[in-house]
């Protein structure tokens, strides 16, 4: 498993996760929609672009989930949700961690690369001090984010996000990301008091002309039926 980042940056690792190194906020999110197992379709491409224009870039038109803030780090897993990343990143200036989990000659990645990422990711971001009391995001594999079938697979250990970073302590989060790519996951900490967050909502995406086409189902329902053929479900 090897751990990179864009321009050449990487997020430092801190194995003891001092109280003092928690994030106010995490905004965790899907990659977008994909056309194979390296790159993401037109409609995936369009809504990084979206992404950056209405929600997580600078200027963006509704800051509401940034709160006026410059992002602390913005994290990846691999290559799809680089790629998603990847408008956001460019309009701050800043780099993208990214904890790589690369598929192999059959186009997947083995669970257990992906399972050491998100681990090392986790822990980074819940123990960066450069990360303290700021506001961090998170393009991350749905899988690793919350599923089921998965922490079963890997009872006695931590796999998801879910998990790692605590938020299954509240109420009201997803056993699993259902398909969807137009959701956000925003999970609120009091940094200097736990790592246990204190709040997390579910937030859709919704948008304007010229991305208001872009795929949007109810959190857990099925794609919409003019879900485009050049992507993968």
């Amino acid at each position: 498993m090897l751990k990179a980042s864009l321009c050449l940056l990487t997020a430092g690792t801190l194995h003891g996760l001092s109280v003092e190194a928690v994030p106010r906020r995490i905004i965790l999110l899907r990659h977008a929609e994909k056309a194979n197992s390296h790159a993401l379709c037109k409609t995936g491409l369009r809504r990084s672009i979206a992404l950056r224009h209405h929600y997580l870039g600078r200027n963006a038109l509704n800051p509401s989930l940034l709160e006026g803030q410059v992002p602390g780090g913005i994290v990846a897993i691999t290559l799809h949700t680089i790629e998603t990343a990847g408008q956001t990143a460019f309009s701050w200036g800043l780099p993208i961690n990214t904890y790589a989990a690369m598929p192999g000659e059959n186009g997947m990645i083995k669970p257990s690369v992906a399972n050491s990422a998100t681990q090392e990711a986790a822990s980074d971001v819940l123990g960066n001090s450069r990360w303290h009391d700021r506001i961090v995001l998170m393009f991350w594999e749905h899988h690793h984010i919350a599923s089921p079938h998965l922490e079963r697979q890997y009872a006695g250990e931590k796999v998801t996000l879910r998990q790692l970073l605590n938020i299954e302590h509240l109420e009201n989060v997803p056993q699993a990301w259902e398909h969807n790519y137009d959701y956000f996951w925003v999970i609120d900490y009091d940094p200097d008091q736990s790592k246990i967050p204190i709040r997390f909502q579910m937030v859709k995406q919704t948008y304007p002309s010229p991305f208001d086409n872009l795929p949007h189902n109810g959190w857990g329902e099925d794609l919409p039926k003019d879900y485009p053929s050049s992507c993968l479900r």
